[in-house]
């Protein structure tokens, strides 16, 4: 993953992101991007795991205690790991039926609000595991389990997975905060706002999609009718 002017490379793709273009802001996606290849060679091998444990049930009579208790934690971890990567790459839903409606100005201001209250969100969660995390420790908690995990363990990955997606959203709040104060409207509904159809087929595959004409071209748009109708025919 790598930063090409406010949009990030990965591979020989190219999609927009929320941070700033700075070294540091580049060195910060670069190590979520390890992050997430590093969870994924862990799926892969929690994966082929699962299988064994599966095989050796049914056929060799023997289980490997403590699968389900991994996986448990992983998916924990890996999920909060994900809310970083998933917000750097502009992945996150957003229902936009009505902000397409509304001056450029007011849907800069309403993105911002957005981005404001995602960056509220994470913060809100980072507190909340990390009370987690102080309880377990003060009350030496271990799972239940064969393995009897300490389970400040897990939730120490955990917290950290979501301190990630609470950096990445102040960060990208920020952002977004200097370019309300710059006025720079198109950059900031660029940016900050939901991704078009275009960019969603681009951040999925190797495709690069043209651009739409503009509105008011009607010379253009009719002599594309034309030529649709007559391919149709």
């Amino acid at each position: 993953m790598r930063f090409n002017g406010s949009n990030v490379t990965t591979g020989p793709r190219t999609m927009k992101t929320l941070l700033a273009d700075t070294p540091w802001s580049r060195r910060l996606a670069a190590g979520i991007d390890r992050i997430a290849i590093l969870c994924g060679w862990w799926l892969i091998v929690l994966s082929v795991a699962t299988c064994v444990e599966m095989l050796g049930r049914k056929l060799g009579g023997f289980s490997l205690q403590g699968i389900d208790e991994i996986g448990g934690y992983t998916y924990a971890i890996l999920g909060a790991c994900g809310f970083a990567y998933t917000l750097v790459g502009r992945g996150h839903t957003r229902v936009d039926f009505l902000l397409t409606r509304f001056p450029v100005k007011v849907r800069a201001v309403l993105n911002l609000l957005a981005m404001l209250s995602l960056a509220a969100v994470a913060g809100l969660c980072l507190w909340r595991a990390g009370h987690v995390l102080v309880d377990t420790i003060d009350l030496h908690s271990t799972a239940s389990t064969p393995l009897a995990t300490p389970l400040w363990m897990p939730q120490t990955l955990w917290l950290a997975g979501y301190a990630l997606f609470a950096l990445v959203a102040a960060c990208a709040a920020w952002h977004a905060l200097q370019l309300l104060v710059r006025r720079d409207w198109a950059r900031l509904n660029s940016q900050f706002g939901p991704q078009t159809l275009a960019e969603e087929i681009e951040a999925e595959a190797d495709i690069r999609v043209a651009a739409a004409p503009a509105e008011g071209n009607g010379a253009g748009q009719g002599s594309a009718e034309g030529k649709s109708e007559g391919a149709a025919a």
